[in-house]
């Protein structure tokens, strides 16, 4: 028989560690997996922090954006004066990016900065350093 237990009290908004393990024949229980659901609903104390913050946000499906943190719902993230980063090069990853910027700043593909953007399915959140972010703001606008 397999079950699924829950270690703290979960609710259908939010997060918790649960396992999810077989009975066997003398009803003693095999763990088969454990994982953390992620609560998208009370923000922690370093989301918090990031408000006002220049950060990363990487979205399910809008793409990848850097911009002033100025409220986060779930998976709902407005940013103010933000600009889509299209394409980088002269950084391995986003991770690489929100730390030591781009070494490549005339490769990047980096459109106008707009006012104030609604990102739906955010997924990654990343602080940018602030080497990263002179780095980011530098590379030139790329337009039609």
């Amino acid at each position: 028989m397999l079950y699924i237990d829950p270690v703290q009290p979960i609710t259908p908004l939010s997060g918790g560690v649960h396992k999810v393990g077989m009975e066997g024949p003398g009803g003693e229980t095999e763990l088969i997996r454990e994982w953390l659901v992620m609560d998208f609903v009370t923000y922690s104390n370093k989301e918090e922090r990031m408000i006002g913050s220049y950060i990363i946000c990487r979205t399910y499906s809008a793409g990848v954006f850097a911009g002033t943190l100025k409220s986060r719902d779930g998976q709902e993230v407005v940013l103010t004066d933000a600009r889509r980063l299209w394409y980088w090069d002269g950084a391995a990853s986003l991770s690489e990016l929100s730390v030591s910027g781009t070494k490549k700043p005339k490769s990047c593909k980096f459109p106008v900065a707009v006012p104030e953007v609604t990102l739906l399915q955010a997924i990654e959140l990343l602080p940018v350093s602030e080497k990263a972010r002179k780095s980011i703001e530098g590379v030139p606008v790329w337009e039609a």
